[in-house]
């Protein structure tokens, strides 16, 4: 990390807000606050962030693309009812940044390697003095100093600005690897090991180089664990070909992409109808009491769900039923929905499930805590994103500290700012059932608070709110790993739209 006091003086921007990530909340903060000019750092040569740095050739999007899009910029073919590919949803994204004129904000291979406050005398203290930036965000003064390098050089550029926006998301581009015992790890094992983000680099050719003839193990039952499986049994087709075994710690509820299924999903999870029958965040007792009179109907839709899903995959046949109900998967924003082959490669054996509480490598492949063995020649890492991990990397202290307190999830007012943390806004940070359209929004909303268009409560009422809202959260939901507004987003908009003084959603 670069030393403060030896650093060349930075450049004062002419721009008074920087944005960090150029990925979809990026180009939608970049679109809200067009009109001041913003500076986008990318540290890539492309638009789209983990869609175009962390999703495979294959996927696909979980949802119509009615349910993924900006409010504002409306998919051109938006009733057609299959799921957009990762090169749909990248075209569509950069129609989006076209037609709004944000790429001429973004400064591309410009990877931001550490912030720090322009007046590091001043402290920060939770519930303190950092208060009084938001009475007014921008005050015609350096707050945050951003130190950027670029593809073509070693040498840092300091870059001086009044407010600073960071969105490099939950996932980022940081992998998130196993912790294993001595001697188990993968210092031990024969064969090539990769994370998916690496996989995700390779083309085609590279790809199927990798994974044909090969005894192939992925670790993981996410949306990314369970495409590469498909691949890995699509490249090992005939007589040569090899099982791929999947390793599965936790089995969730997954989905087809059936009609039927998307209907029910759409009426008793993402209406106004199914948030009447749930809970949510800072409820009357009124609410609470309707809640639980209506307990038994939530159930009972969950296990209509349930059995629609037992009935159309053949789920109990792999031991691949949840332990859980359908409705903690849906709250946890944890559900995935398979392609249409999945279970059909399954069937014809070129995909073997292998249930685990712990594993670890042995110079052949991977051991299991029932005292099993796998052979194996290729193992992916499917184990998920450490976006926070990325983020911590860059930010001073105590700010470093406060993003994850308590239960070690970044504790935001609205989901965008940190009370505490002056002139610095977080977009992308909140599971939904459509990430585009919250990050549309908190976007929004950041922009009228920039511009003064309305004022926030005090920082003791904001943290105290936020705090209310996370506790909420972990007692309702099991998988609690992140902010998830899945089954309460439609009120979760509306208090956001009544704060910043627009009209509530229809």
């Amino acid at each position: 990390m670069a030393d403060h006091c030896g650093s060349p003086s930075p450049v004062i921007s002419n721009s008074k807000i920087a944005i960090i990530g150029a990925g979809v909340s990026g180009i939608a903060a970049a679109k809200q606050l067009c009109h001041h000019n913003p500076i986008i750092f990318e540290a890539s040569e492309w638009i789209g962030g983990v869609w175009k740095s962390c999703a495979y050739n294959s996927t696909k999007l979980q949802s119509t693309r009615k349910n993924y899009e900006f409010a504002e910029f409306p998919w051109p073919n938006r009733d057609d009812p299959s799921f957009p590919s990762k090169v749909e949803i990248l075209d569509y994204l950069e129609s989006y940044a076209r037609h709004f004129d944000v790429l001429k904000f973004i400064k591309f291979n410009s990877k931001v390697v550490e912030l720090r406050l322009a007046r590091p005398s001043e402290t920060i203290e939770l519930g303190g003095n950092a208060g009084h930036y938001w009475n007014r965000p921008l005050l015609g003064q350096p707050v945050w100093e951003i130190a950027v390098q670029t593809k073509d050089s070693n040498n840092l550029k300091w870059y001086a600005f009044e407010f600073v926006v960071i969105c490099i998301g939950l996932f980022g581009d940081m992998p998130k690897v196993p912790e294993f015992p001595n001697n188990k790890g993968p210092e031990i094992f024969k064969g090539k090991i990769l994370h998916t983000i690496d996989y995700c680099k390779l083309n085609n050719e590279a790809a199927s180089q990798l994974l044909e003839g090969k005894k192939v193990v992925v670790v993981g039952y996410k949306k990314s664990a369970i495409d590469l499986v498909v691949e890995c049994a699509q490249a090992n087709q005939g007589a040569e070909g090899q099982p791929c075994t999947m390793v599965v710690r936790t089995p969730h509820w997954i989905a087809p992409n059936h009609r039927l299924l998307r209907l029910l999903f759409s009426l008793f999870y993402t209406s106004r109808f199914s948030e009447f029958l749930r809970e949510r965040p800072n409820q009357t007792i009124f609410r609470t009491l309707i809640c639980y009179i209506l307990s038994p109907l939530r159930r009972g839709i969950s296990k209509l769900m349930e059995s629609f899903i037992l009935w159309k995959l053949p789920l109990k046949k792999y031991r691949l039923k949840p332990d859980h109900t359908f409705e903690e998967d849906i709250t946890s924003c944890q559900m995935a929905t398979v392609p249409e082959n999945f279970f059909a490669e399954a069937d014809r054996g070129n995909i073997v499930f292998k249930r685990a509480s712990d594993w670890w490598f042995w110079e052949d492949g991977i051991e299991f805590d029932d005292n099993t063995k796998t052979k194996a020649d290729v193992v992916v890492l499917a184990t998920g994103y450490n976006g926070m991990k990325k983020l911590k990397t860059i930010l001073p202290e105590p700010c470093r500290s406060m993003i994850e307190y308590p239960y070690g999830i970044m504790a935001l007012y609205r989901g965008t700012i940190h009370p505490s943390i002056p002139n610095m806004a977080f977009v992308g940070y909140v599971d939904s059932a459509s990430n585009v359209r919250a990050s549309e929004l908190r976007s929004k909303w950041l922009a009228r608070l920039i511009d003064e268009k309305f004022k926030l409560p005090s920082v003791e009422i904001m943290v105290e709110q936020t705090l209310t809202e996370m506790e909420f959260m972990r007692r309702t939901i099991r998988f609690y790993k992140r902010p998830c507004i899945a089954t309460f987003s439609i009120n979760h908009a509306d208090e956001i739209y009544e704060e910043m003084g627009c009209e509530l959603l229809a």
